[in-house]
């Protein structure tokens, strides 16, 4: 889908989807795919913090290194 605007979670031009839930228009990063809604509505449905940033490695932002120890 072909969107324009902000991404209501992070302020990023790059937004491609829209939440079915919320009507939020949100990038990649902030979209779950296979529910069809936005971190927000995801972290109330399933419960936990959308800016917590122990998600999966998908929510990670691209350039961000990893470091386990």
């Amino acid at each position: 889908m072909s969107v324009s605007g902000l991404c209501e979670i992070c302020q990023q031009p790059a937004v491609d989807h829209t939440c079915d839930r919320c009507g939020n228009l949100v990038c990649d990063r902030h979209f779950d795919a296979e529910l069809g809604v936005c971190s927000e509505c995801v972290a109330e449905i399933r419960g936990g913090d959308p800016s917590d940033p122990t998600g999966t490695p998908d929510d990670m932002p691209d350039g961000v290194d990893t470091y386990e120890y």
